[in-house]
């Protein structure tokens, strides 16, 4: 195997480990956004307490506890932030206009920033080793534990819920607050528990994309949650915000071009690509590559 062959293979599971990442935290964004129609910015920050999670109870509880045990407590921790922050700040905002509901998503961005920082202070905490850092070989190519376990992990949880949203009772729910809330109300559905089980969903697959995420870098910081939150927004945007689908393909578009701009032209350009990929989108094509098209009146 020619070299060039080697690092383009190398590159390619690179960013299909980010890309994981980035479609577990864009499935919250599209989720939330097809419910109730905002754009939760206070998502990353839901990313970083789920990572701050993740760290306290390997840190702190005597118990030596397996790390598929960890990542549970942490997911259901953030579920229930999540769940919490939407009765706190967006619940009396359903009916605001939506600029509304946006500034104070930023707002919970900030306060929940903030919040950690008064909490575990402002400087990172090293991350424990959960997954060992032996490589798995794949003939000359050597792939980190840590990559396999993100993107396995994340495959299942993404095809465990698009079965979930398809063929259970809350799914089917979820997809009918989503197509028409009045009529939903209608037939019998509740409407806020469905969001608060919306919530609950989104956040702990932005938890998990946050353990994930801390552990490839081996730190969990404060403004942890900021770029990767404002990548898998990006992510969901242009695979077409509010499609679950769209969002994982979206994930791992921005993951692919991140990694092979990082790895073939430069590192400083892969922010400015990315979010140049954002603008084309909204210039082109608004609702998305999976997204359409919706006449709204005025």
């Amino acid at each position: 195997m020619s070299e060039s062959l080697e690092l383009f293979i190398r590159q390619i599971i690179n960013s299909l480990n980010t890309g994981s990442i980035y479609a577990l935290v864009a499935i919250g964004y599209t989720m939330v956004y097809g419910i109730i129609r905002l754009i939760n910015f206070a998502h990353g920050e839901i990313m970083m307490f789920g990572a701050y999670f993740a760290f306290l109870i390997a840190t702190t509880l005597p118990l030596n506890l397996p790390f598929f045990v960890i990542v549970i407590i942490a997911m259901a921790l953030a579920a229930l932030m999540g769940v919490f922050t939407e009765k706190i700040a967006y619940k009396k905002l359903r009916k605001a206009p939506r600029i509304s509901a946006l500034i104070t998503a930023i707002g919970m961005s900030l306060f929940l920033q903030n919040f950690a920082q008064l909490l575990f202070g402002a400087s990172p905490k090293v991350m424990p080793r959960f997954i060992s850092n032996e490589p798995i070989m794949f003939g000359n190519i050597a792939v980190a534990q840590v990559t396999i376990y993100t993107i396995s992990m994340s495959i299942g949880i993404m095809i465990l819920l698009t079965l979930f949203v398809k063929k259970t009772k809350p799914g089917k729910a979820m997809r009918a607050v989503s197509q028409d809330k009045e009529a939903a109300m209608l037939m019998g559905i509740n409407i806020n528990r469905v969001i608060s089980l919306t919530f609950a969903i989104g956040s702990a697959l932005g938890a998990l994309g946050g353990i994930f995420y801390s552990i490839a870098y081996s730190q969990v910081y404060p403004t942890l949650g900021v770029m990767p939150g404002l990548k898998a927004f990006i992510a969901a945007v242009f695979g077409g915000i509010g499609n679950i689908g769209g969002a994982v393909l979206g994930g791992y578009t921005i993951g692919f071009i991140e990694t092979m701009t990082k790895g073939y032209i430069s590192s400083k350009w892969a922010d400015a690509i990315v979010f140049s990929v954002l603008i084309l989108v909204l210039l082109f094509k608004p609702s998305g590559i999976l997204g359409k098209n919706v006449k709204e009146k005025v």
